[in-house]
């Protein structure tokens, strides 16, 4: 028994019922700062007394993991851990443990909102019309059109669905994925290239490269179709936000919709002011349902770790 930190945003502001099943296990629960991410220097000061550390997705850098020196487990409530030093917790033996799909249904249908709300242009629609300008902007249909969809986990799975259901045509690049998933003639697998090059909208679904390259660079992105709308509600690393903001000044992309930054909130907002960006404050996963699933896996999952003998945390 001991100590146990939890930094997950939504909690730390609004409590989560989950959290008094560590309590009753005879843990303690130390909260991060409310509603927000913890600095290295607030992670310094609490995990060193910690055990266990319920995750949000701020960074976990090697100096915080050498001074918690008496932490066993990280348990996200989500599915992303690239923003832990992984290769530092392996060394100490530190398990790290996601929430594998807990979130998904969320993200998948903030995507959809952010298409919808893209290709009827309603964000630039309501600001004028609270400026009380009468505009009215031509939108396109989704029947018949073609998503591309970068990642076909989880998260791009149910995204092809709700596309099926609307009759578009859905392209998907996925190396891992390829050959386990079919639902319908109107999807396939193609390469990467052909994505690029077919998609009339192209949403994000993957985690980033391993190099740290962004998958939508310059090249990329002059490749697409002229006019293509993109979504990102995986990780802000996939996209070159350089190369991104000329595409969109020069209407090459018609509109981005953004749900991650790489930093929380963005210092840097020249992209979110655009008036082609359509962005959300990463609550791609922040619906009641979806936090309850991530809390209550994440929970599920630390109990676990913590109950479980060294040797056994190691191998799993």
């Amino acid at each position: 028994m001991g100590r146990i930190l939890v930094t997950p945003r939504s909690v730390t502001q609004h409590g989560h019922p989950s959290l008094r099943r560590l309590t009753a296990a005879g843990h303690e629960i130390i909260l991060g700062p409310p509603g927000r991410q913890p600095t290295e220097d607030e992670l310094l000061a609490a995990l060193p007394s910690c055990v266990g550390y319920l995750a949000g997705v701020e960074p976990v850098s090697a100096r915080v993991l050498a001074a918690a020196s008496g932490l066993r487990a990280i348990s996200r409530n989500g599915t992303g851990t690239d923003s832990i030093d992984a290769t530092e917790a392996a060394s100490r033996g530190i398990a790290i443990l996601r929430a594998e799909g807990a979130n998904a249904r969320g993200v998948a249908e903030l995507t959809f909102a952010l298409i919808f709300a893209l290709v009827r242009d309603l964000s630039q629609t309501d600001a004028a019309l609270k400026r009380d300008q009468w505009t009215r902007r031509q939108g396109i249909e989704l029947e018949g059109r073609s998503l591309g969809l970068i990642g076909c986990g989880r998260v791009g799975r149910i995204v092809a669905g709700i596309a099926g259901a609307l009759g578009m045509n859905v392209l998907a690049s996925d190396p891992v994925a390829e050959g386990k998933f079919h639902p319908g003639d109107f999807f396939r697998f193609v390469p990467i290239d052909e994505v690029f090059r077919c998609a009339e909208i192209l949403s994000l679904h993957c985690p980033p490269s391993p190099d740290g390259r962004p998958i939508l660079d310059r090249n990329a992105l002059s490749s697409c179709r002229r006019g293509v709308f993109v979504v990102n509600t995986a990780r802000f690393d996939l996209i070159d936000p350089v190369a991104m903001l000329g595409a969109l000044d020069s209407g090459h992309v018609a509109g981005l919709g953004l749900d991650v930054f790489a930093e929380e909130p963005p210092k840097d907002t020249t992209l979110v002011r655009h008036s082609r960006v359509i962005a959300t404050s990463h609550v791609g996963g922040f619906t009641q349902e979806s936090v309850d699933r991530a809390m209550d896996a994440a929970v599920d999952n630390l109990l676990r770790a913590l109950a479980a003998p060294r040797a056994e945390r190691e191998v799993s």
